[in-house]
Formats: C-alpha cells, sequence, structure tokens
C-alpha cells in the first residue's frame, strides 16, 4: 500500500492578511536559544522529539561534553583556507542559534571549532573534504562553520566515520552571491550515536546545494535549517538514506522565507530493511508574512522493502501571505511495485536483479544531482551492499561483500 499526499499548490487560511494569528506549534514560534537553562532535557513526548528513540539519545542531552571522542582533518582545495579556532571566535554562532536540547549541549560543549572559508571572489578547483572520525564511545561535541565569503563558489564534504556519540553543530554562512555546495555523509559504524545540527544563512543571490546522505550509526538526527536574510537567494536540500535493521535515522528540516523573491526545492527518498528500521523525515517550510514572491516545493519519497519497517514523513506548509509565485509538497510511502516487478520478470530478468533495478532506478536520479562524482560512487557501492543485505533475506542465502 502507498500513501500519499501531494499538492501544487497550498495556502493556509486567512495568508491575505498579513497580521495573520500564528497557530499553535508554529515554526515562527520555535524557542531558540544559546543558554542550557532555556532549552531543557526533553521526555520524548514534544512535538520534536515524538518519533525519536529519546532514550538512546540521552548521552547527548547532558552538559559537559567533551571533544576527545573524535578526530577532524581537512583536505582543502587550494583556494580554500582552514583553521582550527577557540570558542571565542567572533564568526561562530552567525548562522543562526540553537533550536533542540541537542543542539544546544553541542553550542555549550566544543572546545575548538574548524573553520573553512572560501575567499571573496574565488572559485575552487576542488573539493574540500573534512574527515570526522568517531575513536571512543564518549560523548563528545564538534563544531564546524563553513564559509563562503562574497560571490565565491566550492564544494565541501562532510564525511562522518568510525564509532562515536557525537553532538554537532554544521554553520553554514553564504554571503551575497555566492555559490556554494555542503554535502554532509553519514557513514558510521553499527553502534554510533549522532545528532547534527545544521543551521544555514544565505546572503543575497546566494545559493546553496544542501545534500545530507545517512546509511550507518545507530542513532542518526540530523537537522538542517536554512534562512533567507535577503532577496534573491536559492537553497536546494537533497537527501538520500538507507535504514538496515533496528537502525533510527531522522531528517527534520525547516526553511525559512523570511524575505521576498527567494527560492527553495527539497527532495528526499529513503529505503528502509529488516525489523526495527524506522526513518523520520519532517520538512518544515515557513512563509512569513512579508515574504512575497517566494517559490518552494518539498517532496519526501520512501521505499519500504521488507516486512518490520517503518517510514514516517511528515511534510508541512506554513504561508503568512499570500503573495507566492508558488508552494507544495508531496509525500509517499510504499512497497515495491508488483507491477514493475511482474514487468521486468516478464522480460526475462530474474527476481533478484528485478529487485535491484527497481531500487537503483529509485536513487539513481537523485544520486546524480549530486554534482560530486566520488560521493556519487561512493553512494552507489553504499546502495548495492545494502541490497545485498535484502536479496539474503529474500533468498536465504548470506549476504556477500560487493566487489569493488
Amino acid at each position: 500500500m502507498t500513501l500519499t499526499t501531494d499538492h501544487s499548490r497550498a495556502v493556509a487560511d486567512g495568508a491575505h492578511s498579513h497580521g495573520a494569528v500564528k497557530p499553535e506549534g508554529s515554526r515562527a514560534e520555535r524557542r531558540t536559544s544559546f543558554s542550557l537553562d532555556d532549552i531543557p532535557v526533553p521526555h520524548g513526548r514534544e512535538e520534536e522529539w515524538r518519533f525519536s528513540p529519546a532514550d538512546r539519545l540521552q548521552p547527548l542531552f547532558q552538559a559537559g561534553l567533551g571533544a576527545s571522542g573524535i578526530t577532524v582533518q581537512v583536505t582543502p582545495a587550494p583556494e580554500v583556507t582552514v583553521e582550527t579556532v577557540g570558542r571565542d571566535d567572533a564568526r561562530l554562532g552567525t548562522a543562526g542559534k540553537p533550536g533542540d536540547r541537542t543542539a544546544v549541549t553541542a553550542w555549550n560543549a566544543f572546545e575548538q571549532a574548524t573553520v573553512v572559508t572560501v575567499p571573496a571572489e574565488a572559485v575552487a578547483t576542488g573539493v574540500t573534504s573534512v574527515r570526522i572520525d568517531g575513536v571512543a564511545e564518549d560523548a563528545s561535541a564538534a563544531h564546524v562553520l563553513v564559509r563562503a565569503e562574497r560571490h565565491s563558489q566550492a564544494v565541501v564534504v562532510l564525511d562522518h566515520a568510525g564509532d562515536a556519540t557525537l553532538t554537532e553543530t554544521v554553520e553554514i554562512v553564504v554571503e551575497d552571491g555566492a555559490h556554494l555546495t555542503v554535502v554532509s555523509v553519514q557513514d558510521w559504524a553499527d553502534g554510533a550515536v549522532h545528532a547534527s545540527s545544521h543551521r544555514a544563512r544565505l546572503g543575497r543571490d546566494a545559493k546553496l546545494k544542501h545534500v545530507v546522505v545517512t546509511f550507518g550509526g545507530d542513532v542518526v538526527r540530523i537537522t538542517p535549517d536554512a534562512e533567507f536574510t535577503a532577496t534573491g537567494g536559492e537553497v536546494e536540500m537533497v537527501g538520500l538514506y538507507f535504514a538496515d535493521t533496528d537502525q533510527h535515522q531522522e531528517h527534520r528540516l525547516f526553511v525559512d522565507h523570511a524575505v521576498p523573491d527567494c527560492r527553495s526545492r527539497v527532495t528526499y527518498k529513503g529505503a528502509l530493511q529488516g525489523s526495527g528500521a524506522h526513518t523520520v523525515w519532517v520538512g518544515d517550510v515557513l512563509i512569513r508574512a512579508n515574504a512575497e514572491n517566494t517559490d518552494t516545493y518539498e517532496l519526501n519519497r520512501n521505499l519500504v522493502l521488507t516486512d518490520g519497517a517503518r517510514a514516517d514523513s511528515v511534510p508541512n506548509l506554513e504561508i503568512e501571505t499570500g503573495e507566492i509565485a508558488g508552494a507544495g509538497h508531496a509525500s509517499a510511502t510504499g512497497r515495491f511495485d508488483d507491477e514493475q516487478l511482474f514487468y521486468l520478470q516478464a522480460r526475462g530478468i530474474p527476481e533478484i536483479e528485478a529487485r535491484r533495478l527497481v531500487v537503483r532506478g529509485f536513487f539513481a536520479e537523485l544520486i546524480h544531482e549530486i554534482g560530486v562524482p566520488e560521493v556519487e560512487e561512493r553512494l552507489l557501492a553504499s546502495i548495492e551492499a545494502e541490497l545485498e543485505k535484502s536479496m539474503s533475506v529474500i533468498t536465504g542465502a548470506p549476504a556477500e561483500a560487493p566487489t569493488a
């Protein structure tokens, strides 16, 4: 069975009134703060935590985390500068305030931050790689700032691997006229617990492509926020995830259209297999009263490969003005399309290979949109490895390691 919601244009009641009362639970009223006292430890029943395994995230709710559980290694493009700075650096905290408990504990616990800067007018000739390795199970905090100065262009890849219990802040500042791609890959070992708050601010005519790829870990919760601060900005948010037995993968997005004449596109796709596999996608888009001529659309698709897996998908669109270019959202969760399988098998393709083809096709278009060949190749290999696991369930044979 497939569950779908699809709206080509959604306008809230009372949108034509710029003085419309904000509904209860509005993202416009979300509490944000740098203070631990303002954002208490959740009990798991709050709206923003109701899908999350709060018991498994408990270590990241606590104050006083250290930084000994990770190492950070940066390989920059020739035009890009990298610094390690202390908490007192004035550039830190400029992308916005923390908005949940793991985000505020990350802000208060980090000791040093990695700052990646693309200088004004520079066009990076290569990819800048930031490798974050988990080396211990002790709960830790990390902070990364990626700053694209005026009219610069660059691609930055954040690569998470190893075993860690980590709460992380990723600040992204895209100044006027800059074009920046940030790719965050979560390829953790099986027992890792990771919460990461991505906060992005876009200047005039700035463009950000934000890509999230999640495969590994026990619990992974990524919360990307994007805020437009001047007209002409564009943000494209792309996500791929593949959850296996007992994995929890959660992606909660917020796009804040706070000024006129900006554009956003959100496209996330995920697959699930195995008992206890759970994915959560929540997409919040807020179009404020003065954000006329906004153009936004968000899409989430989930493919359930085996029994016992669960996908939650919640698109939310809040509009405070009727003067928009377009706004909509779509969400669908379903199993394999039996007609697709029948079509392929009727042409002599064995069931196992037919299933592979369906999953590859489900992800293929989105993978090619990433625009970073080395990341695309890794994704294809990871998908093949996950498919080997699901095929072993169907056939009863042990999974084989994918060939290089």
